[in-house]
């Protein structure tokens, strides 16, 4: 996991002030609820007292109850209440559970997973995100994979002609996707199955605000004119926007831990549907439909592959790409260098800002993107891996998210 960056973690729409919401991220668990002014709370979901939690409790005034002794914590994290000791009872201040930075952006709560700073950055997010009218439907899920290798699966496309077949889902796709007016769609299979070449392939890099952005041909090598035009952008640390004459959408693949991840997708309308859909609501149908057919069918085929890829994390030195995998390439050299940069002492860090100038190591991977596989790394190129642990003292208390944070993880 990449210290120091906003992650999304779930929409926003999730979190209410009638009840508290519970979900496990960057290897913590965490609980959710907003005050009785509507503000978000994020806080550590262990209860200090014995270790219940609190995402299993229930909204008391402007606190979130334990659902065990009953002990109150308010938005400062501060214990409010300890109803065994009544009302007048002397609360320690060191009775409390942490309190993390979140915010509301793009219909989804973001989580600042890093140092403690009196001013934190802008949630980075691509124009074909931030700024995207379209009418979209989002919904989230759970895989057990590593983020790295559910990231990279949607780096490339390439490797739909061989996955994504023989369900009879697919036939949906060949014959209103692939297909051609024509022939009624029913050439759509053979076009699908036979447009494998990858041609007119471009990266650009925008180190600043920390997006590749990667368009290709996904072409017929005997049939130019069978071609399929994609453009992916990828933000840091876990954004994917996928962009065809078919379909658009936008990917969070965010840690849950080392063995888990989290799709938050997001499916925009399809534009010829438009014209005929006046009511947002009816054009949101189509979106949704999509993310459903995504997560029990299509996704599904991926995750089948993933689960059987050694090593489970991915990392430079691991696979031996071909050209066309610049964009992955180019996303494990950068991805190591922020883990890095984030486990540098604050005075190394206080250096002149570049001024979208790639590393040397960036430039190497991207120009020659053929690592001998399973090749060993240099010493000290990742952090030690926190995984949300630390000393069981800060533990016990709830701390473990800020440590794992500021050291680095997987």
């Amino acid at each position: 996991m990449i210290p120091n960056q906003w992650y999304p973690i779930l929409p926003a729409e999730e979190v209410r002030n009638d009840k508290p919401t519970g979900v496990r991220r960057m290897g913590q668990e965490l609980v959710l609820w907003r005050d009785l002014d509507g503000n978000l709370v994020c806080q550590g979901a262990r209860c200090p007292h014995k270790g219940a939690n609190l995402a299993d409790g229930r909204m008391k005034g402007n606190s979130v109850e334990c659902p065990y002794h009953g002990f109150r914590y308010g938005p400062d994290g501060g214990c409010k209440a300890i109803p065994s000791l009544g009302s007048e009872a002397r609360i320690p201040g060191s009775l409390r559970v942490p309190v993390h930075p979140v915010q509301e952006a793009h219909g989804l709560v973001w989580l600042w997973w890093g140092e403690e700073r009196a001013g934190l950055p802008d949630i980075q997010a691509a124009p074909e995100v931030a700024d995207n009218p379209k009418v979209h439907s989002t919904l989230h899920w759970t895989r057990p994979v590593h983020y790295t290798r559910y990231i990279e699966s949607l780096l490339e496309f390439y490797h739909i002609t061989y996955v994504h077949r023989d369900h009879w889902f697919n036939y949906i796709d060949y014959l209103f996707l692939y297909g051609t007016p024509r022939k009624l769609g029913l050439d759509g299979k053979e076009r699908y199955l036979s447009a494998t070449k990858i041609v007119n392939h471009h990266l650009e890099t925008d180190t600043e605000r920390q997006t590749l952005r990667y368009s290709f041909d996904h072409q017929d090598e005997a049939d130019p004119k069978n071609t399929t035009h994609y453009v992916i952008t990828f933000t840091f640390p876990c954004q994917v926007h996928v962009q065809t004459e078919q379909f658009e959408a936008t990917s969070w693949l965010v840690p849950i831990d080392d063995g888990h991840t989290e799709h938050i997708l997001r499916w925009y309308e399809y534009p010829a549907f438009k014209p005929l859909l006046r009511s947002e609501k009816l054009r949101r149908v189509l979106p949704w439909m999509s993310l459903y057919m995504e997560k029990w069918i299509q996704d599904v085929q991926d995750v089948r592959i993933m689960e059987r890829q050694e090593p489970k994390i991915s990392e430079g030195g691991v696979s031996k790409f071909t050209p066309v995998d610049e964009l992955n390439a180019k996303y494990l050299a950068m991805r190591s260098r922020l883990i890095q940069e984030a486990a540098e002492p604050k005075a190394a860090k206080e250096t002149p800002k570049e001024t979208g100038k790639e590393t040397a190591k960036e430039k190497e991977t991207a120009a020659d993107p053929l690592p001998a596989a399973g090749a060993p790394e240099p010493a000290g190129k990742h952090p030690a891996p926190a995984n949300g642990r630390r000393a069981p003292k800060a533990a016990a208390n709830g701390e473990g998210l800020a440590a794992a944070r500021a050291s680095g993880t997987r």
